[in-house]
């Protein structure tokens, strides 16, 4: 992640924001000529701090700090039996645990002219900004880039399979995302039935893709495909371990343990949530399970996660629709433009979603599209940790004003609708009738 994701894509993220942050100066009584990007030299910054986070961890000195023998730079290893590796010079290495954390790589779907296009690793070596970029998938990586290239003055193409954006997440967060990408230009073209080839159009590249049954052309001076992720599983020679795999990621329970019993996986490898916070949970339960004897279970209801688009958008838990399916809950959705924060600093856009057990009062998850989005989710992330009531978050003071106490509007709105606390007339009608953007919601349907 520091070297080829979340790290460098939040620089490149950043300059973006502040790229867009110039349509508010006017606004604010300030006459500034608009900011032109120099696409090399952010992309030298980006790598500095590459270089920069990397001197601050100094991660292989610490793991040798710590007792462990560290062998870098000497290749891939692989297994030859179920207890020994071998590395490219031919050194073996014998163990009695094994824990697997290969990490992973983006995925090429494989068409012809697929060399033709780029994965957002290869971004990090382009000379100058693409005038068009079409960016096939529109999960998580393609609306990070999409909003980044589509801020920076390129015209931005997004295509997917998938009826919609964002299939993982709650659909009002997938709606919201694909109107907010709309109205600053980025064209959705979502429910293809595939890719066909990329060839070569001039200057340009030709995308010709299936829609229905008809095949379509899309000419873009950069192809970038943003189609999932795979674990790193080649090399490793994993069924000479008897590990199982299902061709993409290693199979292992919610311990991480594998088909062989002395062997875990944590991270990417394992295919599940994919996420630098979630390998870092992984990776300390399964260290505790292989050396210690644990069965300690990884937990993935309350790992927050989101994107820095703009808006930003983040969630945690359940979405509304798994919610539904099993229990009886109570949802709250408050518009930004409910918000003093919001209005003071001129972001109206989104909304949060808070989305409770109707009979227990715990919280079951949060989405939120809008500023700090990934910062605001984490309050409830720690409040379902710690099995927090939604009447313990309505009462929580948050300091005013700021884009968190969003939280507190939702929560004392699920109270108000569970009836639990006795609330002033004032309280019990807040937000009954629509904000700014609940009516441009509404007129746009």
């Amino acid at each position: 992640c520091t070297n080829d994701g979340c790290v460098p894509t939040r620089v490149l993220a950043r300059a973006a924001r502040l790229m867009s942050n110039a349509g508010q100066y006017s606004a604010y009584g300030m006459t500034v000529p608009r900011p032109e990007l120099d696409f090399p030299q952010l992309l030298a910054r980006t790598q500095a701090i590459v270089y920069d986070i990397h001197e601050k961890k100094q991660l292989i000195a610490h793991l040798e700090s710590s007792g462990a023998q560290v062998f870098a730079g000497v290749g891939e290893a692989q297994f030859v039996d179920p207890h020994t590796v071998e590395i490219p010079d031919g050194r073996r290495f014998r163990g009695e645990k094994f824990i697997l954390a290969a990490g992973g790589r983006a995925r090429r779907l494989d068409f012809s002219g697929a060399e033709l296009a780029l994965t957002h690793s290869d971004i990090w070596r382009l000379q100058s900004l693409p005038r068009s970029v079409a960016i096939v998938g529109g999960a998580a990586t393609g609306c990070q880039l999409a909003t980044i290239f589509n801020a920076f003055g390129a015209q931005v193409t997004m295509l997917d399979i998938a009826p919609r954006i964002l299939t993982v997440e709650d659909s009002l967060v997938a709606q919201t995302m694909t109107a907010a990408f709309q109205r600053r230009g980025v064209d959705l073209r979502t429910g293809i039935s595939g890719i066909e080839r990329i060839e070569r159009a001039g200057r340009d590249l030709a995308l010709v893709f299936k829609q229905g049954d008809e095949l379509a052309t899309l000419e873009a001076e950069a192809v970038v495909m943003s189609t999932g992720w795979l674990g790193n599983l080649s090399g490793l020679n994993l069924a000479a371990a008897g590990v199982e795999t299902d061709g993409r990621y290693v199979v292992s329970d919610q311990t991480g343990q594998t088909s062989a019993a002395h062997i875990y996986a944590a991270g990417d490898i394992d295919g599940r949530m994919m996420l630098v916070q979630s390998a870092s949970h992984e990776a300390r339960i399964v260290v505790e399970n292989a050396l210690l004897g644990g069965t300690d279970r990884h937990e993935y209801a309350i790992v927050p996660h989101g994107g820095f688009t703009h808006p930003e958008y983040a969630s945690v838990g359940l979405t509304e629709e798994q919610a539904r399916r099993d229990r009886d809950v109570v949802v709250a959705v408050v518009p930004y433009a409910d918000m003093d924060r919001a209005v003071i600093d001129g972001r109206t856009e989104g909304f949060c979603k808070l989305v409770v057990d109707g009979e227990t009062h715990r919280m079951l998850g949060a989405h939120v599209v809008g500023e700090q989005a990934l910062e605001i989710v984490h309050v409830v992330a720690a409040g379902m940790a710690a099995g927090m009531w939604v009447e313990q978050l309505a009462e929580l003071q948050i300091a005013y004003p700021t884009f968190t106490a969003i939280l507190g509007l939702a929560a004392r709105r699920i109270v108000a609708e569970l009836g639990v606390m006795p609330l002033t007339p004032e309280w019990r009608t807040l937000g009954r009738a629509p904000g700014e953007w609940e009516q441009s919601q509404i007129q746009t349907e």
